[in-house]
């Protein structure tokens, strides 16, 4: 019985490790896009994805033929929406977008919209029932934040107190 367990274990490990092998890149790079880091130092999106496939491997045993990537991916995105209000925007946020991040410009919720529908290929309907909005929400957050890309908003340059306008 201890020997079959053992094996069992093995085959396990052997499993999520040619699944992390195989997987571990692609999400890395949407976790790194969602937190709009820089690609070479990405702590957030770093501990997004130790997160995500910690939880994958917690249940794995019990995914009975669901996609582990799926599963690994919802968890991420979740995780992310979840702690949005907290990194990028509310009262308690200590940390910003990488300045440099094209996607800097948009809100958190824009970028995990976005990266799930035009970067992972998540279809309106199931991006709407993973978030818990309506699709006509997704579809108009998704094309607000494909236009603010599209169409960034003009840089202010910097205004100088006391400086005088020389008349025309």
């Amino acid at each position: 019985m201890r020997d079959r367990q053992a094996f069992q274990d093995a085959r396990r490990a052997r499993e999520f490790e040619a699944f992390v092998a195989g997987a571990a890149g692609r999400l890395l790079h949407a976790a790194t896009l969602l937190t709009a880091e820089a690609p070479d130092a990405n702590p957030r999106a770093r501990r997004l994805l130790t997160l995500a496939l910690a939880h994958t491997y917690a249940c794995w045993g019990r995914l009975r033929g669901e996609d582990p990537y799926d599963r690994a991916r919802q968890h991420l995105a979740l995780r992310f929406a979840n702690s949005a209000w907290h990194q990028y925007g509310g009262p308690l946020s200590r940390t910003r977008p990488h300045p440099h991040s094209v996607l800097a410009v948009l809100t958190p919720q824009e970028r995990l919209v976005l990266v799930l529908r035009l970067y992972e290929g998540v279809a309106e309907e199931q991006t709407a029932a993973l978030l818990g909005l309506a699709t006509d929400r997704v579809r108009i957050i998704c094309d607000r934040a494909t236009t603010t890309l599209l169409h960034p908003p003009p840089k202010t340059s910097p205004t100088v107190l006391g400086a005088k306008v020389a008349p025309s």
